[in-house]
């Protein structure tokens, strides 16, 4: 008789549950990296932690977040439910539940930040390209016969040009380029001017800007249209939008950046003081170009810190915290609910103690209990020691008829592969398989010749 046996083998890996979501949480960091988006707050809550949790949902779905006490510090406003926001975040896993979650690094109200966000999108994929290399910046003429003036022609910022120009340098000519300066068009109508005062050739130098404002009232300035259009500007432009603190994308695309409207009209214009605006305009071309510097520096910085923070301790302590978080919640609420369910047990048992006194009753119930325990107990024995009796004797006459007594003095039954009894020789035949039964087990044979006496 033969045995074979065969067995499968698999070289795939086998994971723990925990190695499985640390290992997924590795991937979701890693692969995604930063994401943006746009939700409104629900389900937020400050633990004594200084953690924030909350929910990010929209009309058909919603997500988990965490935004650890390092980062919600510099959240310029309070957050509460029902707040429309956009997040700059991580993507992870809570290994412990193995639920998706997102890791929050900053947060702003929607409107404000998602035009944060363009500006900040916008402006590293413009230095990305070189637009802002100081390489490319064209230098300004230093006594050009012509300015045009590309803003609102009904602007304070057109008024302020033209009277430093009037009062520094009467004999310089001017030509206006007017142009819408905000609201919806007005990127495309800043374009088309910019792009008539090259097709006319009759400039030297541009001024393009307005006065200040809010940041949407600045936006036409960040539109890439007309970040592209300064860029591609044969005539040298000097940008002049809003205030010294407002920053546009057409600040870092133009040859020269003027803190206001009428900085730039002095900036272009002489005077009396010749040398002094010379070293004005190095200074200024020596601010712009550190601006761009500390920019592309800042980009590259932020790209580091991403990257250091992946591998961060920081991030192993922010989930540990979070889960003790978890269970400290989970511990507080077990044990609320305990304590309210013994509370009602204890209030109910003193309901019905007080509707009865059954101690009297008791005491009988007992001693009848006793009794036919007693009674049980004796019932039983006497039942258990007639079954064993009837066993045992039915036992021994079931042994003195068993077959296997008989197989157990040397006997044996044998029988063909069909289960027929062999009595006799000629029942087989050479080649037939038989099954000998034997006390402890069977033999299988096969027969290889037959004799009959």
């Amino acid at each position: 008789m033969t045995l074979f046996a065969s067995q499968s083998q698999s070289n795939d890996r086998i994971y723990t549950v925990s190695s499985l979501n640390a290992q997924v949480r590795l991937i979701l960091e890693n692969e995604m990296g930063i994401v943006w988006l746009v939700g409104e707050l629900s389900n937020f809550s400050m633990p004594v932690s200084g953690h924030w949790y909350f929910t990010l949902k929209d009309a058909r779905a919603q997500v988990k977040c965490a935004m650890f006490k390092g980062s919600n510090r510099h959240v310029s406003f309070k957050p509460s439910n029902g707040n429309q926001v956009l997040v700059k975040a991580r993507l992870s896993i809570y290994e412990p539940r193995g639920d998706y979650q997102l890791i929050i690094e900053s947060m702003q109200p929607e409107g404000d930040g998602r035009l944060q966000q363009q500006f900040e999108q916008l402006k590293m994929t413009l230095a990305a390209e070189g637009l802002f290399a100081q390489a490319l910046k064209k230098p300004l003429p230093q006594h050009p016969q012509r300015v045009g003036i590309i803003t609102s022609k009904t602007g304070a910022a057109l008024h302020d040009i033209l009277q430093v120009l009037k009062r520094r340098d009467p004999s310089l000519a001017v030509v206006i380029y007017p142009t819408m300066v905000q609201g919806d068009g007005a990127a495309i109508s800043i374009a088309q001017a910019i792009g008539r005062a090259n097709s006319r050739q009759e400039c030297d130098i541009l001024i393009v800007g307005r006065g200040g404002g809010s940041l949407e009232d600045l936006w036409a300035f960040n539109e890439e249209i007309v970040a592209r259009t300064i860029a591609a500007s044969q005539i040298p432009i000097v940008s002049a939008v809003g205030h010294e603190v407002d920053v546009t994308i057409a600040d870092f695309v133009a040859d020269m950046r003027a803190p206001t409207p009428s900085a730039a009209a002095e900036l272009i214009s002489r005077d009396n003081s010749t040398q002094a605006d010379k070293i004005k305009h190095k200074q200024q071309q020596l601010h712009h170009a550190i601006q761009c510097y500390l920019s592309e520096q800042k980009h590259h910085i932020n790209q580091l810190n991403h990257r250091l923070e992946r591998q961060h301790p920081q991030l192993r302590l922010n989930q540990q915290q979070q889960h003790l978080d978890e269970i400290t919640r989970r511990l507080q609420q077990i044990m609320l609910k305990k304590i309210q369910i013994q509370q009602q047990r204890i209030t109910q048992n003193q309901y019905k103690l007080s509707l009865h006194s059954p101690q009297q009753r008791l005491q009988h119930n007992k001693t009848a209990l006793i009794n036919a325990k007693h009674r049980l107990l004796d019932a039983m024995d006497r039942k258990l020691l007639n079954a064993n009796h009837k066993l045992a004797l039915a036992a021994e006459k079931l042994d003195t008829v068993s077959p296997l007594a008989t197989l157990s003095r040397g006997y044996s039954i044998t029988r063909d592969d069909q289960g027929s009894l062999i009595r006799h020789c000629d029942q087989v035949k050479a080649g037939d398989q038989l099954i000998t039964t034997v006390t402890d087990g069977k033999i299988y044979t096969t027969v290889n010749d037959q004799y009959s006496q």
